[in-house]
C-alpha cells in the first residue's frame, strides 16, 4: 500500500473517531469535566490532610494527569472492543483499510481526547494556585513524556480492546491501568507508604514519569528519572503496537 494511501487512510480513521467521540456525551463528560473535578477534589478535599512539604497542588498536578490518562484509556478500549462487536472492523476491511489505519485512528483521537485534558488540568491547577517555574527546555521536554505516556497509553488500551470480547469487557480491562497512579509518588510520597508497598511503588513505570514532570515543571533535579520513564513508555509502546497488530490478525483472520 502507497505510504500516501495509508497516510489518507489513518486521517480518515481519526477523523472519525473523534466525530464518534463527541458523540457519546458519556465520553465527552469523562474527558472534559473529570479533570476538574479529580483537581478540585484532591486539592480541597485531601491536600489539607497530606503533607508533602509544598502546596499540595503544586505536587499533585503530574498525578491527576496522568488519572485522566488512565481514565481515557478505557474510551479507547471500549471503542475498538465497540468496532469488532459491531462488525464495522469487518465492514472497513471489505474496502481494503488497513488494520493499522484502523487501530491508529483509535489512538489519534485517543491523543487527542488526552492532550486536551491535560491542557484543562494545568488550567484548573493555574487558578488553584499552581505556578510551574519550567524554562523553555523543560516545557518541551515535559510535553515530550506526556505524549509519550499518552501514546502508549492509548496503543496499549488499544491492544486491551481487541483482547476483549465485548466492551464491557475492555472496559474493566482497563482498571489496573487506573490503580498505578495510586501506587506511586503521584499523590504521596512514596517514603510514607508501609514498607512492603514502597519496594513496588518505587519500580513502577508511574513513579519516574511523575517525578519527571514534577522536576521538569518545578525546575527542580530529575537525576535519570526522564531517561527510566521514557524507557518504560517506549517499551510499553513498541510491545502494544506489536500485541495490538498480532491481535487484530487474530480476531479478524488477517
Amino acid at each position: 500500500m502507497p505510504s500516501s494511501t495509508a497516510t489518507a487512510q489513518w486521517l480518515t480513521m481519526g477523523g472519525r473517531s473523534l466525530r464518534l467521540g463527541r458523540r457519546n456525551v458519556d465520553g465527552l463528560i469523562l474527558a472534559l469535566v473529570l479533570p476538574v473535578m479529580l483537581m478540585v477534589v484532591f486539592v480541597y478535599l485531601f491536600g489539607g490532610a497530606i503533607q508533602t512539604g509544598t502546596e499540595y497542588v503544586t505536587y499533585v498536578v503530574p498525578g491527576i494527569m496522568l488519572l485522566c490518562v488512565s481514565f481515557g484509556s478505557s474510551m479507547t478500549a471500549v471503542s475498538v472492543a465497540n468496532d469488532l462487536a459491531g462488525g464495522i472492523v469487518d465492514r472497513l476491511r471489505s474496502l481494503d483499510v488497513g488494520g493499522a489505519a484502523i487501530l491508529a485512528g483509535h489512538v489519534t483521537a485517543s491523543v487527542a481526547r488526552n492532550a486536551l485534558s491535560s491542557v484543562l488540568v494545568f488550567g484548573v491547577a493555574y487558578l488553584l494556585g499552581f505556578r510551574p517555574q519550567a524554562d523553555g527546555w523543560q516545557w518541551l521536554a515535559a510535553a515530550g513524556i506526556l505524549l509519550l505516556v499518552i501514546a502508549a497509553v492509548s496503543w496499549f488500551a488499544a491492544a486491551l480492546g481487541m483482547l476483549a470480547r465485548s466492551p464491557e469487557a475492555a472496559s474493566g480491562y482497563t482498571f489496573f491501568i487506573t490503580f498505578l497512579p495510586y501506587a506511586s509518588s503521584a499523590f504521596v510520597p512514596i517514603d510514607t507508604m508501609p514498607s512492603w508497598l514502597r519496594g513496588f511503588a518505587g519500580s513502577q513505570p508511574v513513579t519516574p514519569i511523575t517525578e519527571s514532570l514534577r522536576g521538569l515543571l518545578l525546575d527542580q533535579p530529575v537525576g535519570d528519572a526522564p531517561w527510566r520513564a521514557a524507557a518504560w513508555c517506549a517499551g510499553i509502546l513498541l510491545v502494544s503496537i506489536v500485541a495490538a497488530a498480532v491481535l487484530f490478525r487474530a480476531r479478524t483472520r488477517g
